[in-house]
């Protein structure tokens, strides 16, 4: 009978004796480890990425619109696949606001215009978003929010604009596009709701703060004027595209959303950021679950790769397995012998799946999701990679059973007389 040490060495031999058809095989279940680790690295980053974004928003916000509640029909929208989306039923004005404001757990709502204006500055122009609220509830919206050195809030000045960190310094561009103190002409394009004519409204502002980078999506490509001045560029009338109700705690986000709802029914879009952030993690969670289908395909090709591997090596071997059957080994010998040989296929290509895995997700990072590689790096968890490779060794094994109780079924008699 064999001992542990001997079956080891034998299956070893057995792999180098057979170098090609050893690495080949090895390699398919490394590709499919490697696959694995990769998309579930990057899968991890997507996921944390978001999430850290979102929670630079206080999660005791509600994001009021005028847009009518989506109510599924079979294309995923209000009347289904197609259809355009129904008008606005409310109109978010002053009344509106006083009658959130008046509604239990509601400490604040902010009031906001929204455009897209052209930006003047010098010789050059661009075209950026603009929000216009009042700046000294900015730091509501984005309790992170910074501002760099020498810039001032001026909220009841007219002329004056506040402008994220990416809209002073765009980037790519090697010289500031505007900087504290600058005068710079914005220039809003419109329909005539009376005469159906384009026209164009323009007022010169001053940069008086400079925001630095914050997470939130809301402000870090944006303008901030106040309200006043967003009402008369914007053309609004005193019509806001948005609300920011901020309830006393998180706790009572989804009363209040509840109490929004009973006022106005579907006929009003609310969204929360716990709603943006389940969201975000179903989509990417079907990404993961496509993209790691695919590298489980990989390590099906490579089980399959093994039981290639191992049916061929009991042909070949069948001589020497009658020999060391003649001599004394027990069937449960054979079988351990092809199934450690199962074992260091899977060891092997798993172990140098993890770290070709760790460098294909780096490298892919970089390459294929842009800014990724430098902010957003995979992530790799000792779990994650411990689950892999137990998968792929144990994925091996499996594939290796049914060849091993082939050949420790053979009689002695008929494996020494094979040819």
């Amino acid at each position: 009978m064999l001992n542990i040490k001997e079956i080891f060495i034998l299956s070893f031999e057995s792999l180098t004796d057979r170098k090609v058809r050893s690495i080949l095989t090895i390699l398919m279940v490394m590709v499919g480890s490697a696959l694995l680790i990769a998309v579930g690295g990057i899968g991890a980053s997507f996921t944390d990425a978001f999430s850290k974004q979102f929670r630079n928003l206080a999660p005791n916000i509600l994001f009021i619109s005028s847009s009518q509640q989506s109510q599924q029909g079979p294309g995923g929208g209000v009347g289904g696949a197609g259809t355009p989306p129904p008008a606005p039923k409310i109109t978010l004005n002053a009344a509106i606001v006083n009658r959130i404001h008046s509604l239990p757990f509601v400490s604040d709502v902010i009031s906001t215009y929204r455009g897209s204006v052209t930006v003047q500055s010098q010789s050059e122009s661009k075209t950026d978003s603009i929000l216009s609220m009042d700046p000294q509830k900015l730091l509501v919206i984005a309790p992170t929010l910074e501002y760099t050195d020498g810039s001032t809030l001026q909220p009841n000045n007219p002329s004056s604009m506040i402008v994220a960190q990416n809209v002073a310094n765009p980037p790519g561009d090697a010289n500031p596009f505007l900087v504290l103190g600058q005068s710079a002409k914005l220039t809003y394009s419109f329909v005539d709701s009376t005469t159906g004519q384009q026209k164009e409204e323009s007022k010169n502002f001053i940069v008086t703060g400079i925001i630095k980078e914050t997470g939130n999506p809301t402000i870090d490509s944006a303008i901030v004027i106040n309200l006043q001045a967003g009402n008369s560029l914007l053309q609004k009338s005193g019509k806001f595209d948005s609300l920011f109700v901020i309830a006393q705690t998180s706790n009572f986000v989804d009363v209040v959303e509840q109490e929004i709802r009973s006022l106005y029914g579907n006929n009003i879009g609310i969204t929360t950021v716990k709603a943006i952030l389940k969201t975000i993690e179903q989509f990417t969670g079907q990404i993961n679950a496509f993209l790691n289908s695919i590298a489980i395909i990989s390590l099906v090709v490579g089980a399959v790769g093994i039981i290639t591997t191992l049916y061929t090596a009991v042909i070949e071997r069948t001589r020497e397995i009658g020999t060391l059957k003649a001599i004394g080994a027990q069937n449960s010998d054979i079988l351990a012998l092809f199934l450690v040989e199962a074992l260091l296929i899977g060891i092997f290509g798993a172990t140098i799946g993890l770290l070709a895995g760790i460098g294909f997700g780096y490298g892919l990072s970089a390459t294929v999701v842009p800014g990724n590689g430098s902010s957003s790096p995979p992530i790799y968890t000792a779990n994650d990679m411990a689950r892999v490779w137990m998968i792929s060794v144990g994925l091996s094994i499996v594939a290796g059973v049914v060849p091993a109780l082939q050949a420790s079924r053979l009689l002695p008699v008929q494996a020494l007389r094979s040819q």
